[in-house]
């Protein structure tokens, strides 16, 4: 049986209030430094200037890429066919259009946080891969990040569980990879990755969250008693 969907609520509140204050407190102290690497950003990032072999170097631009442009709409989308599934046509479409407009909605926030901080990126010279803007939070961590719960959630409500878990472990493996290219490309700083995960989870965790409510509230009285 499912657990209970108070305690759900609980849990997924108290995660997005733990990924909230832990992005909150990340964003402060890159913000004290006015965007200033710090130490680990710096010598990560040195390392990754030194060890550029091209097909290395090839890999890590085409995984990148795939968090930008149309691809994460798309998967948004397609997130929200797959977890629509049975409940008609037009509910599927409403359950896409539901994804992509929490993906629009987190990018929305996303940029206001990137202008307030105004971190600077990491030297031009050091780049190998065309980026442009602010560098905090990473947009290509935080979208990527987005997506994969998305999805993650998607297999989670339409597939077995032994299918949803493999799911997530891939769906999280390309999160991840894409976040670790961004400082491996020299266009990020790992803080501005870490930034692009805690802010990606503090959505997801919120939306949880209100989905386990939603559920509670759709539960008949006698169930919830």
């Amino acid at each position: 049986m499912r657990a209970p969907a108070a305690p759900r609520v609980t849990r997924w509140a108290l995660a997005a209030a733990l990924c909230a204050v832990l992005f909150a407190v990340l964003t402060a102290l890159v913000a004290a430094r006015h965007g200033s690497p710090y130490p680990l950003d710096e010598s990560l990032h040195r390392w990754s200037v030194q060890h550029r072999p091209a097909v290395a170097v090839a890999f890590a631009r085409a995984v990148t890429a795939t968090g930008t442009g149309p691809v994460p709409y798309l998967c948004a989308v397609a997130a929200g066919l797959i977890a629509g599934w049975g409940r008609g046509s037009h509910g599927r479409l409403l359950t896409a259009a539901g994804a992509l407009g929490f993906l629009l909605l987190a990018q929305g926030m996303r940029y206001a946080v990137l202008y307030g901080v105004a971190r600077p990126r990491p030297p031009v010279a050091d780049r190998v891969t065309h980026a442009s803007g602010f560098s905090f939070p990473s947009g290509h961590t935080a979208t990527s990040a987005i997506v994969a719960g998305l999805l993650a959630w998607a297999v989670w409500r339409a597939a077995s569980p032994a299918t949803a878990r493999l799911g997530w472990v891939l769906f999280a493996c390309w999160a991840v990879t894409v976040g670790l290219t961004r400082v491996y490309l020299g266009v990020h700083w790992l803080t501005d990755v870490l930034g692009g995960w805690l802010y990606a989870l503090t959505w997801l965790t919120a939306a949880m969250a209100v989905d386990a409510w939603v559920g509670r509230a759709r539960v008949p009285r006698e169930v919830v008693g």
